[in-house]
């Protein structure tokens, strides 16, 4: 399964129960052992120069015991102290460090000549936006030149929602080495980009089953099971992709070349602004129709370059109507959000449905604003799928993906290659195109995802890479999962 994702109210608890269980100082010890072992591993062989930059809390008391480790690892260890420890534990690690004979400083220096700087300003305790002097020392830290390493999380960041507290940008760090357990701040929103490559040091703890988690391919194992040799297109299903407005019709083709990519048995296309339309000269295999073959359809994805005209309305409302499971995209979503009967049609849906919206289309159909998407974007997607009893793919850096019944996943994969025109709509189709196949629908949002993501990351930039190249990549980097698969069953 995924790694699990636990909140701060999990952690504080942990937290709690050692203090009665362990000696004073017995959590902070192991994670500043933990951290300079992470620092040292990263430059093997180097004796550093280390500048840890230390808050108050208990954040800064990690600091302090990293640079008493690091300094007994023979390395060059500054710690500025931007304000009096005042947590024990905390108060109990200066102590130390002062008594290690090491080097304090209570200003910020002026010279850039550290191998590595850590944040040790800020833990998962902060509630309010930075505020001086830790935003000076925040500042000073991000103009750094070398690697700077966040202790826990990188401060000024919500460790549960991935924002940063009151929009005050924090610590951008190239590595975060978190503590007992990782935390979905770290992977969504601008905890994705601020947090850097992450580090899990558990420091010996415990923890409650987690409600969250970030997707690794084997939490879509049915998707990614090599196919039986005796089977035909009958036996993978048919797609039905709905849109292409006037104007509008690639976006239809980038979905429907998606869903055949990914082993739809069919895939048939209805652009509803180009009815003349009736082969794809780059995609032959799609097949064109005005008519949905309601008694053959496994999957719908609606939505990509539908437009808002009176023939969107329409197929909108007919799709709705399928006993198939539905894909609702981009267009389609703008509909719902601004039309009460629509919305309403949705939420009585028994039939699978998946809602795919970036966060503009998520405020429209919660009535809120982007930002506050953005601000809490688990918690928005959660809403959205209690709301319309869909599962919620909340897409962005760090995609969310939640199911009405609970279950919470976050991806891992993917980047600024995708932020193009028509990536979501490929996305669609992907999903659309793994339902028609009979796929479980929570392992269909969570492959979909991840695998639309891992073919950007296999582009290998963060530039250059269009829509219509992502689908061969996603089909090969599904094929590498199943060649895997099928190499280890043979073993």
């Amino acid at each position: 399964m995924g790694t699990p994702l636990h909140s701060v109210a999990d952690i504080r608890a942990v937290e709690l129960s050692a203090q009665r269980d362990l000696p004073d100082g017995t959590l902070m010890a192991r994670a500043g052992a933990a951290a300079a072992a992470h620092i040292s591993a990263s430059h093997v062989g180097k004796r550093l120069s280390v500048c840890v930059v230390a808050g108050p809390g208990n954040n800064g008391g990690d600091g302090y015991a990293a640079a008493v480790e690091l300094k007994a690892l023979q390395h060059d260890v500054t710690c500025v102290q931007i304000a009096e420890p005042v947590a024990e534990d905390a108060k109990r690690a200066f102590a130390r460090w002062a008594a290690s004979g090491g080097h304090t400083r209570f200003d910020l220096p002026d010279e850039h000549s550290f191998d590595c700087v850590v944040d040790a300003l800020l833990g998962i305790g902060q509630a309010r936006p930075l505020r001086e002097p830790l935003l000076s020392a925040v500042r000073w830290i991000n103009r750094q030149p070398t690697s700077v390493i966040a202790l826990d999380v990188p401060s000024g960041l919500d460790a549960d929602r991935g924002s940063w507290h009151g929009a005050v940008d924090g610590v951008r760090a190239s590595s975060t080495i978190t503590f007992i357990a990782d935390k979905a701040g770290l992977h969504t929103g601008d905890g994705a980009e601020a947090a850097g490559a992450v580090t899990l040091a558990a420091l010996a703890t415990r923890l409650p089953p987690a409600r969250l988690r970030l997707t690794t391919p084997s939490d879509f194992e049915q998707i990614t099971q090599p196919r039986q040799r005796n089977t035909h297109k009958g036996s993978f299903g048919n797609a039905f992709i709905v849109g292409g407005n006037v104007g509008m019709v690639g976006a239809a083709l980038l979905a429907a070349r998606a869903a055949l990519r990914i082993g739809a048995g069919r895939v048939y296309v209805d652009c509803v602004g180009a009815a003349e339309f009736r082969v794809d000269p780059l995609q032959p295999e799609l097949m064109f129709t005005s008519a949905a073959p309601a008694d053959r359809m496994q999957a719908l994805c609606i939505g990509c370059g539908l437009g808002d005209d009176s023939r969107a309305l329409d197929a909108l409302q007919k799709s709705l109507q399928q006993s198939a499971a539905v894909v609702i995209d981009a267009d389609a979503l703008n509909l719902i959000a601004r039309d009460a009967a629509l919305s309403s049609q949705l939420s009585s849906r028994t039939a699978t449905t998946l809602l795919t919206p970036h966060p503009l289309e998520a405020a429209r159909l919660l009535g809120c604003s982007v930002e506050e998407i953005q601000a809490d974007r688990i918690n928005c997607a959660q809403r959205l799928a209690e709301r319309f009893g869909s599962i919620v793919i909340l897409k962005g850096a760090g995609t969310v993906i939640v199911h009405p019944d609970g279950r919470c996943a976050i991806n891992p994969t993917g980047g600024p290659a995708l932020a193009t025109a028509g990536t979501g709509d490929v996305l669609a189709g992907l999903i659309c195109g793994l339902l028609a196949q009979g796929f479980d629908p929570w392992q269909s949002a969570l492959g979909g995802v991840w695998l639309h993501g891992r073919a950007a990351d296999s582009a290998g930039f963060d530039v250059g890479l269009v829509a219509s190249e992502i689908a061969p990549l996603a089909a090969r980097a599904l094929g590498q999962l199943r060649s895997g698969n099928a190499a280890r069953a043979a073993q």
